[in-house]
This record gives C-alpha cells, sequence and structure tokens, in this order.
C-alpha cells in the first residue's frame, strides 16, 4: 500500500533552501527544492508501507525517500549546500522520524487520506533546524 505524506516545514528561515532528499549516501538527489521567505514550505510525496499487521507489531516503510533500519525509520530534509544551494554558508540535513505510525492509524486512512506532520524550520540560533526534529509531535491522518 502506498501512504501519502504531507511535512509541513514551519517557518523556515529566510533565504535557505530546503529539499526532499531521495535515495542515500552519495547517490542521493534533492527533489521538490523550495527556498524559505516567511512562510511554511510543503513537501508531499508517497512511501510503501509493507509487514505483515498479523506477524509485525509495527509497520515498515520503503521506497526512495526511506532512511534508517526497520523500526528507526526516517525522511530527510536538506538544508542549504546539502541542498545542492551553492555557496551557501549553512549545510545539514533534518531527520524526520517516521515513528509513531501503527497499524491501526494505517487502517484509517483510505485513497483520498494520508499522514501530516508539522516541524520547526527554525532552530534556536535562528538558523535551520538541523539533526533530529526535537519534540516531534508525530504523524497525524490528513485529507490530501
Amino acid at each position: 500500500m502506498n501512504l501519502a505524506l504531507h511535512i509541513i516545514l514551519e517557518t523556515p528561515p529566510a533565504n535557505v533552501v530546503f529539499g526532499l532528499q531521495r535515495g542515500s549516501g552519495n547517490d542521493y538527489q534533492t527533489v521538490q527544492v523550495q527556498t524559505g521567505n516567511s512562510g511554511d514550505l510543503i513537501f508531499d510525496f508517497t512511501v510503501e508501507t509493507k509487514g505483515d499487521k498479523g506477524k509485525d507489531e509495527l509497520p515498515d516503510f520503503k521506497g526512495p525517500f526511506v532512511q534508517g533500519p526497520r523500526l528507526g525509520r526516517f525522511i530527510y530534509l536538506d538544508i542549504g549546500s546539502y541542498a545542492k544551494q551553492t555557496e551557501s554558508p549553512v549545510g545539514g540535513r533534518m531527520k524526520i522520524p517516521l515513528t509513531g505510525v501503527t497499524w491501526e492509524t494505517i487502517s484509517k486512512l483510505n485513497e483520498i487520506t494520508g499522514l501530516q506532520t508539522r516541524v520547526p524550520g527554525t532552530g534556536k540560533n535562528g538558523g535551520p533546524n538541523y539533526a533530529t526534529v526535537k519534540s516531534f509531535l508525530g504523524w497525524s491522518v490528513k485529507t490530501i
């Protein structure tokens, strides 16, 4: 089953490029590239749900946007130079966990719904928010 995901990156710093990472290691592309302006940035994509509800406690995910080990999967947003913003003074990644998604949550979805999360785009120092999102609020059902 394909699962639609919707990430809202809340008010990231202006003039910094952000993008969704497709692939891993040195063999990746940054897609849906957007520049922070004064509003939120939106990233929409799909991942594949895998596993057996009868055997696996939690679903697993795969696809070109999925990173990390089973039960520790996540999505990367590339920032600045990592998002191919040449001559950027900043560079790194934001890690958005795919935790908290249960079989029960997936059973509530249909062809017009998906999961949504909101993450802060700006860190305490006023620059981009890097690494694993702190105080991650999780994923909720959203009509796509």
